[in-house]
């Protein structure tokens, strides 16, 4: 059940006007009251012919009235409105039932505290099978304010209690953390223009985008302009930038004026301080470009810096932060990837960002390595190969998990879900890259004398998961990935043990398809194979070898031993 308030309004009569007019598709049906104050007297307009909107707005304005005339000074915010919608797979409430489930929100609120005569005048309107809709002035009997800081929560949790009084669908608390809902005018007004999305979702996205991209919040406004989005600066009087609001090209009021929306409003981590601070965290040591010169690329030192979130999550600060960064890193892979995936990861940073934030304070400058691989990998010219982009999605649906995890640890519903989902969409990206790469090793396995140790290995070193990796489709294809690595002096039981101690494997949907990625990853710089390097140094070594007459060193051939002879030697 969802009870949404609404923007305080000054027109009761207008309110009443919709609430017993058509609808805007003739979707309002037998518009009457279910409940109201205790002094309610006056005849139901949607019941009696001879009743009329204007004399209920006029009795429910009295208390208004009477304070306007005694004080002189007008109250324009005081009808307060609150629609409450059940689940769309709820059963059928009767009115005797909706009248009790506003008289709970009422009380909830503050509108009309339990036991008090002199509370506000309200009326609740059923007008549909699945909703209703509470009207209230907001000035007492006794013509005080009523106290109505944080109804909003205190309605949430009204109706959580109430789901379950009612044996309705059960939400989620609330934790305000979550982004403002779109109102029926701008969701209306996007219809009207063609637009898929609102404009405070539309701005959020390219807000989010922006992110990865700079250093700093002078860099960030630049950023924005650039991108075309209409930028209000506020400053200071040294110049200093204080806050900022956006607007989206074409958005205009009635007088053609720009509409502009504050950061804080879009999202609530989207406020200048609390970018500024995530921005100064990320903030490099050293030039970008310095960074991307080294033999690793931004994917290989992204999916690095993810190896050790699960190691930063037992400090809550930190692992708000880490949680917070991991969300930059999705949103700049998204940008980076190749087309084919680029949707699933776009869907996954975006329900990632509710994940993002809980009323934990972030230690930001612990999240350094996150950002800073977020920020080299939308600043690097060349797109990843495929083996390691397949290691970073793997190991971002792994973080995700992990995330989910703390969330759910912490009680934070709101983003334990989020984190799911992003990981749901993770997963399919990691399918798809993995495709082409798991086609080219499952038409070159190794021979099957060979695949047998390597099976022997898999038992060795994972023995829990031995038989589930065994079983995997992935497993020719894990087996041609040891292989390989044998081949070039890398022990497959040392990989494995390295690959299921990065990753656990108890979740894993496929454990052969999981070991490949990491093995991929951490296979580019393991432990060398002693035996083979030291066969290989043998064969190269001539100052060994006896001397002709003539005093030249006399050479000889010597046989490189194959990796089926070194494991003889084992």
């Amino acid at each position: 059940m969802i009870a949404a308030i609404k923007r305080a309004g000054s027109n009761t009569r207008g309110l009443l006007a919709y609430l017993y007019g058509p609808g805007r598709q003739d979707e309002h049906l037998d518009p009457h009251i279910v409940a109201g104050f205790a002094m309610l007297g006056m005849p139901d307009p949607g019941r009696d012919e001879n009743a009329t909107l204007t004399e209920l707005a006029r009795y429910l304005d009295e208390p208004v009235r009477l304070r306007n005339n005694e004080f002189g000074r007008k109250i324009t915010d005081h009808v307060w409105h609150c629609p409450v919608r059940a689940a769309p797979e709820d059963r059928y409430l009767s009115d005797a039932e909706w009248a009790e489930i506003a008289q709970r929100i009422v009380q909830a609120a503050g509108i009309a505290p339990a036991d008090d005569d002199l509370a506000c005048r309200w009326i609740a309107v059923r007008h549909a099978d699945d909703h209703i809709h509470i009207l209230a002035t907001t000035v007492r009997e006794d013509g005080r304010r009523p106290k109505l800081h944080d109804s909003g929560l205190r309605i949430g949790d009204a109706c959580r209690e109430i789901e379950k009084d009612y044996g309705l669908r059960r939400l989620k608390k609330g934790d305000r953390t979550g982004t403002r809902r779109p109102t029926q005018a701008e969701m209306h007004k996007a219809e009207r223009l063609g637009w898929e999305q609102t404009s405070p979702e539309w701005l959020q996205d390219r807000i989010r985008a922006a992110i990865p991209h700079v250093t700093g919040a002078e860099e960030f406004i630049a950023y924005l302009e650039a991108d075309g989005i209409e930028v209000k600066a506020r400053r200071g009087p040294s110049g200093d930038l204080l806050g900022y609001a956006v607007g989206r090209p074409g958005d205009l009021n009635e007088n053609g004026e720009q509409i502009f929306h504050s950061g804080g409003r879009i999202a609530p981590d989207l406020p200048l301080p609390k970018i500024k601070a995530r921005l100064e965290s990320g903030r490099p040591e050293e030039h970008p470009t310095a960074r991307r010169n080294r033999p690793r690329t931004p994917w290989h030192q992204a999916t690095d810096a993810l190896d050790t979130l699960h190691a930063d999550l037992a400090d809550d600060t930190r692992a708000q932060a880490h949680i917070a960064a991991l969300g930059e890193l999705l949103e700049a892979t998204a940008q980076k990837a190749p087309d084919n995936l680029r949707s699933e990861l776009q869907a996954a940073s975006k329900a990632f960002a509710r994940a993002q934030r809980s009323q934990i304070r972030a230690e930001d400058r612990a999240a350094q390595a996150l950002r800073s691989a977020a920020r080299d990998i939308v600043h690097t010219a060349t797109g990843p190969d495929g083996s390691a982009l397949a290691a970073l999605l793997a190991a971002l649906v792994w973080s995700a998990i992990v995330a989910r995890r703390w969330h759910e640890a912490k009680n934070h519903a709101h983003q334990a879900e989020a984190a799911r989902q992003a990981a749901q969409h993770l997963q399919t990206a990691v399918d798809r890259a993995l495709a082409p790469t798991l086609a080219e090793l499952t038409v070159r396995p190794p021979r099957e004398q060979a695949r047998g140790d390597l099976a022997n290995d898999v038992r060795a070193a994972v023995p829990d998961h031995a038989e589930r990796i065994l079983a995997d489709p992935a497993w020719p294809a894990l087996a041609t990935v040891l292989a390989d690595a044998e081949a070039r002096g890398h022990p497959p039981h040392q990989l494995l043990k390295e690959a299921a101690t990065q990753r656990e494997l108890t979740t894993a949907r496929q454990p052969a398809r999981v070991l490949i990625t990491r093995i991929q990853h951490t296979g580019r710089n393991p432990a060398p194979n002693r035996r083979a390097e030291a066969a290989r140094r043998r064969s190269t070594i001539g100052a060994s070898t006896p001397t002709q007459p003539n005093g030249s060193p006399q050479l000889s051939v010597v046989a490189i031993p194959t990796e089926q002879q070194l494991r003889k030697h084992r």
